[in-house]
């Protein structure tokens, strides 16, 4: 390999490093927030969490980032109390579900897509409600999981293909097809500032994501793109 060609394969490396921090950092955001990721709002240190990840990525994606609304935890419990009544409870479901499936009209076919997903890279999941199929944290910590191996391929020398074109498809048929209404329905909710701004910020993460993916792996599938 030349050295120019090393140093490109570094670079995207890098850049691939980058991304999975990203998404991992995401995938956190959503859980449930006890008193430990309460704290880590109240300190700043998500808000700077955020910024570093998406800076690396580009730094017009985090230049609009606010970070007052992700530093703000409310009083007491608010986060936990906002999270259940957006994310978790209602008389015929919460108002923002945070799975995938409710959003497109047919979860089960949903789910059974993004579970041979998961399988064609020997991945299961375990018992608990939080890991299902078509939660918002396991399709980010899936993608994580990609663009993890991606960038150990490319620090290898090997070819990360099959990990951008999983991850191209991904984006396009699960996270980029339904976090945008997600955000539009979230915003009708009057939420604490810190939720509008922490799914703002995740959906142009995944708007980059798929203008990236689009650039590295080529166009998806006719099936596979579907921006609501």
């Amino acid at each position: 390999m030349s050295s120019r060609a090393f140093e490109s394969s570094g670079r995207e490396a890098a850049l691939a490093t980058a991304r999975s921090r990203a998404y991992a950092t995401f995938a956190g955001c959503f859980e449930y927030p006890d008193e430990e990721l309460c704290e880590l709002v109240r300190s700043g240190a998500l808000a700077r969490a955020l910024r570093a990840v998406l800076t690396a990525l580009d730094v017009e994606l985090a230049a609009d980032l606010d970070a007052a609304a992700l530093s703000d935890a409310g009083q007491a419990d608010a986060l936990a109390v906002e999270f259940t009544r957006l994310f978790d409870v209602g008389a015929s479901g919460p108002p923002c579900p945070l799975y995938g499936g409710i959003w497109g009209g047919a979860r089960m076919k949903t789910m059974e897509e993004a579970v041979r997903f998961y399988n064609h890279f020997g991945l299961t999941l375990s018992e608990s409600p939080r890991e299902l199929p078509d939660h918002l944290t396991t399709e980010l910590e899936f993608l994580h999981f990609l663009t993890f191996h991606e960038a150990e391929a490319l620090q290898c020398g090997e070819d990360p293909g099959s990990f951008r074109r999983a991850a191209r498809d991904f984006v396009a048929r699960h996270p980029g097809r339904w976090v945008p209404k997600l955000g539009r329905k979230l915003a009708a909710q009057d939420p604490l500032p810190f939720f509008r701004e922490l799914v703002r910020q995740l959906e142009r993460f995944l708007t980059h994501e798929e203008h990236h993916l689009i650039a590295v792996a080529g166009t998806p599938p006719p099936d596979a793109a579907a921006r609501a």
